[in-house]
């Protein structure tokens, strides 16, 4: 799937070496420091062009204060590479492609500069952001809320339509109405109606579980107040519900060996904004909101949103400052989501940049999908937490080896020890 191997992936093991103090220490830098900085960006080609591009226009109007750029060294995962580097005292002044669920451990490690400590720094991460009090680490904002990729299900119109669902109103908002439509696209010789990735990496559950939890639940995340939540009626009948579409036949319980949209292998996966380019050339694909039991109106999805943060081997967090509220401005999200497609994560985006989506229906449906994200928690051992819910949730779930009841009671149990650090 594009999707993992493009933005979600983070290393187990770089991850929990995080939980270290080693490294990082106190601020190298100084708050007010100004001078060159360098800054990290991700391998995706066009948020490359995008980076330079703001890039090219910080230093023509700040020649003293040069900005230079480049992508994440290459490693297992961009992650991987980041705690390397805070380790080292390397790290760059900023990186573009935060996964939130690093940042505590990072905290940890002594590697991210809080920037509600710098001055306005609180006041322009909510002015920007809106409601981001989630992404918050003890109270404080150690990333910028940058980007997200609303996850909605993402479906291919030829194989709906063979199937006799209509590819623009599939009407499959409920679990029933689902389960039913995925079972005429598999009768229709289909080999998998939807391909969730049974591999057992531990943010898998963001691509299956989740977004559906979070629907069903209107924003509840898998951990809140230090407690897993998901032991409740609603993780029940979104783990059932996986399950039925297993023990169904209408998921396959092995990886797929090539990209499965582009193939024709399966109708549906999950998926955000960045697969309308990815797919631009190969399918004819078509956006729905995951199904809840109730077939609810605009329910809550995964946010899989990217943040900024700076890092504490900085020596002039003066100019990273201004550079971060530069990028992160009205005109530079707007060129990020013109030459991305990828949401920022501003308040009132569809007003903001009302001519874009006049101008790209394709992407309407994720601006107002949008509105209604959330996002993993900020918790202590996170990792460990997620790759706990993902073991409990293969056995059960992916390979039925275990019961539902049993798996979401135990992994409640194992997550609610990790969160308490």
């Amino acid at each position: 799937m594009k999707k993992i191997a493009a933005t979600a992936v983070i290393g187990i093991v770089a991850l929990a070496a995080t939980g270290c103090s080693t490294g990082g220490g106190d601020s190298a830098g100084s708050s007010d420091g100004k001078g060159p900085i360098k800054v990290w960006l991700s391998n995706n080609e066009q948020e490359l062009a995008w980076g330079h591009a703001v890039v090219d226009a910080w230093n023509k109007e700040h020649p003293d204060e040069k900005v230079t750029a480049q992508e994440i060294p290459a490693g297992s995962s961009s992650e991987e590479a980041i705690t390397a580097a805070i380790t080292a005292g390397t790290a760059p002044c900023l990186v573009y492609n935060v996964a939130p669920a690093a940042v505590s451990g990072w905290v940890k490690q002594g590697g991210l500069v809080d920037l509600s400590k710098i001055d306005g720094g609180s006041d322009y991460i909510t002015s920007r952001g809106g409601k981001v009090d989630a992404y918050a680490t003890d109270g404080d904002f150690y990333q910028l809320p940058w980007k997200s990729n609303p996850v909605m299900v993402m479906y291919n119109k030829k194989l709906f339509q063979a199937a006799g669902i209509d590819p623009e109103n599939p009407q499959m908002n409920t679990y029933d109405a689902f389960l039913k439509g995925a079972k005429a696209i598999v009768d229709s010789g289909v080999k998998s109606a939807i391909w969730p990735a049974p591999t057992s990496e531990f943010y898998q559950p963001w691509f299956d579980f989740y977004p559906l939890y979070l629907a069903e639940t209107d924003g509840t995340m898998l951990v809140e107040k230090g407690k897993a939540t998901f032991d409740s009626d609603a993780g029940h009948q979104v783990a059932e519900f996986w399950k039925k579409v297993y023990d169904e036949k209408l998921a396959p319980n092995e990886a797929s060996t090539d990209d499965a949209m582009s193939a024709g292998t399966t109708a549906m996966q999950l998926a955000g904004p960045w697969a309308i380019p990815s797919y631009a050339d190969t399918v004819d694909v078509g956006f729905m909101p995951v199904p809840t039991s109730d077939g609810r109106e605009n329910p809550t999805t995964f946010a899989d949103s990217k943040s900024v943060s700076m890092f504490t081997a900085c020596k002039n967090q003066g100019t990273a400052w201004e550079f971060l509220k530069f990028s992160t401005s009205e005109d530079s999200d707007g060129q990020l989501l013109e030459k991305t497609g990828q949401m920022p994560m501003r308040t009132d985006l569809a007003g903001t940049y009302a001519d874009y989506f006049t101008a790209n229906p394709n992407y309407v449906a994720f601006a107002k999908q949008a509105e209604a994200t959330a996002d993993v928690p900020s918790i202590p051992n996170s990792v460990e937490a997620w790759q706990a819910f993902r073991d409990g949730y293969s056995s059960a779930v992916i390979f039925g080896k275990t019961s539902i009841d049993d798996f979401l009671s135990s992994a409640a149990k194992k997550i609610d020890t990790l969160a308490a650090g």
